[in-house]
């Protein structure tokens, strides 16, 4: 049974949703349903999605990324999810591919998939391909910036696929749970990577499924709220996933990888929503620390994940970001 619900957490996206619909609409495998979860928008994003016979769910108020993909995963019946930021275009072919590749060699099957993104705005560049996490609670959406080639050309198992635009198995949300919406949005997807790879289930990078992204078409890369989102959340992952002693064996790492992505924060004139971020995320820390964390698959883990990142840094070109992190620690 291949019959896929399409869920687009929307908020202000009407500009957005035109494409991205039509792009459902006609792909090889066509979706069953298509959901657009909204957040409270102003514009016109009703009447554009429901003009293209998309089922239009209003939410009383922004519950964020997670809490839109939530409500809709309470609403689709299929057997298989596909999870879309409103401001991606699709190959025709990209969910074909994907819903082909989660039927792993030997009658074995992934859990979810993802396919190769290229910038919608600089198409000879890539958005990412799927993601990694560092010991340091930082990540990496692997092959970001780079022109396209074999090394980002391989189907491979998988730890974390972007939510960007991926395809999952409805069942996986019973066995590890919703997103977490304490999350709101950014790096909700490394939250549920990690719990997947603690249930010992895994996915696949699909090369041949291809999408567009226009990159944040909602705030804004480095929109304050972003930045100080993205600095919280990293400051979750580790209250969540790291083990009991971790700062004993992963406090430089950790800090070492805050520090450098508050530079990077600087950089960009975002130091005080950097700032305000960590404090909310420290504010929070006990909240988040409860439950029993697996020490040694956790660590297995992120240290995996971690390599994977440096063999693909030294094999496409060292960002000026991880080379001073590898090089610190």
């Amino acid at each position: 049974m291949n019959e896929v619900s399409a869920l687009i957490p929307n908020w202000n996206g009407e500009r957005f949703l035109s494409r991205i619909l039509d792009n459902l609409r006609g792909q090889t495998h066509a979706p069953d349903e298509i959901i657009v979860i909204d957040n409270g928008s102003t514009d016109s994003s009703r009447q554009a999605a429901q003009r293209l016979g998309a089922q239009f769910v209003a939410l009383p108020a922004n519950a964020g990324f997670t809490g839109a993909v939530n409500r809709g995963l309470e609403l689709c019946r299929t057997p298989l999810v596909a999870i879309l930021n409103n401001d991606v275009e699709l190959d025709r072919e990209w969910l074909d591919r994907l819903v082909d590749g989660l039927s792993g060699p030997g009658g074995g099957k992934f859990y979810f998939a993802s396919g190769k993104i290229y910038q919608a705005r600089q198409p000879e560049l890539l958005d990412g391909t799927f993601d990694a996490v560092s010991r340091g609670a930082c990540a990496w959406r692997c092959g970001q910036g780079r022109p396209d080639g074999e090394l980002w050309s391989r189907p491979a198992p998988i730890f974390f696929a972007p939510m960007t635009a991926a395809l999952y198995r409805r069942e996986i949300f019973d066995m590890v749970g919703a997103l977490d919406e304490r999350f709101e949005s950014y790096l909700e997807d490394m939250d549920f990577g990690l719990r997947c790879a603690m249930a010992g289930v895994g996915g696949v990078y699909v090369p041949r499924a291809l999408a567009w992204h226009w990159g944040s078409g909602t705030l804004g890369m480095w929109h304050p709220e972003t930045v100080r989102k993205i600095a919280r959340n990293q400051i979750y992952l580790v209250a969540k996933h790291y083990p009991r002693k971790w700062f004993r064996e992963l406090g430089w790492p950790v800090l070492v990888g805050q520090l450098l992505w508050g530079l990077l924060a600087l950089r960009h004139a975002r130091g005080c929503s950097y700032l305000m971020g960590k404090w909310e995320g420290l504010l929070g820390f006990r909240s988040m620390r409860g439950g029993e964390v697996m020490d040694t698959p956790v660590r297995r883990l992120l240290t995996e994940s971690e390599e994977s990142i440096r063999n693909l840094q030294s094999r496409s070109g060292f960002d000026w970001y991880w080379k001073l992190y590898f090089a610190l620690t």
